[in-house]
């Protein structure tokens, strides 16, 4: 089973699901739940997670809600709450035990952009108690404060997302280094959505193969995970949807058992997934 870790989704009704001021829109024909699905009937894509599309709808749930309850035979939801707001706990168990809901994703936030800070303590107890994935979209920036969130919290598991959002430039080496540094912590998990995103280079990109292989020994497969970051229109338009999938399939070198693990196994362990 392949599983895309990374899908962000769009309504085309804008009347019923109402997008946040200045949303960041994909281009016109492309991001619709259909869409994706269309894409990973063409690529041999078994199931998806659906991330909360917080540049367009802000912590505005109700599309992923409605699209991950309506899609349980093919996805799972992944929501987004502001750590600012003290009702957030609340929302996020209503959420989980309503609808289709396996993860939360998490920001810096708070006063000066901190990751550790109450409000997000707030939702790792809650997702703890809850049983649920976090997700961590981070900067190397705030990278210390995740490793105090991860000796406060060891039983929790958190995703790693874009693993610090990695780019070609002077401070890819760094940030490398505070990921695989991070590896030693055994909740943390590395999703590997940024080649496309981070490299300077045409596809396959091979100015970030050294970063993706050295992420994936200091975890190992079987903490490490892929996804699309669909739609690839908007997100990283220098590769479809089945060339992102082709990246680990064909050009990363990846021996069966690696491959079998990143494009699925771990994803399906740690979220649930059947």
């Amino acid at each position: 089973m392949i599983i895309d870790t990374h899908a962000h989704i769009y309504s085309p009704d804008e009347q019923t699901y109402p997008p946040r001021v200045d949303p960041l829109r994909p281009p016109p024909g492309t991001g619709s739940p259909e869409h994706l699905r269309r894409e990973m009937q063409a690529a041999g894509v078994d199931r998806a997670m659906l991330v909360q599309t917080t540049t367009f709808y802000g912590w505005d749930n109700r599309f992923l809600r409605d699209t991950a309850e309506a899609a349980r035979d093919w996805a799972v939801g992944v929501c987004t709450l502001n750590p600012d707001d003290p009702h957030s706990p609340d929302v996020l168990y209503a959420l989980v035990h309503r609808s289709n809901i396996r993860a939360l994703r998490t920001y810096a936030s708070g006063p000066g952009g901190a990751y550790d800070h109450p409000g997000n303590r707030r939702l790792f107890d809650t997702a703890r108690r809850l049983g649920i994935v976090i997700n961590a979209l981070l900067s190397l920036r705030t990278a210390d404060e995740l490793a105090q969130m991860l000796r406060a919290y060891p039983d929790q598991p958190v995703v790693l997302d874009h693993c610090l959002g990695l780019r070609a430039g002077p401070e890819l080496e760094p940030a490398v280094a505070k990921v695989v540094a991070l590896a030693q912590f055994p909740n943390l998990y590395a999703k590997l959505t940024f080649l496309p995103t981070g490299s300077a280079e045409a596809y396959p990109f091979r100015d970030m193969h050294d970063a993706c292989r050295r992420i994936i020994d200091a975890y190992g497969p079987e903490r490490c995970m892929w996804g699309s970051d669909f739609p690839t229109e908007l997100w990283c338009p220098n590769v479809t949807y089945s060339g992102h999938l082709r990246l680990f399939r064909e050009e990363l070198g990846l021996a069966p058992a690696e491959q079998a693990a990143i494009l699925g196994e771990t994803a399906a362990r740690l979220y649930k997934i059947a």
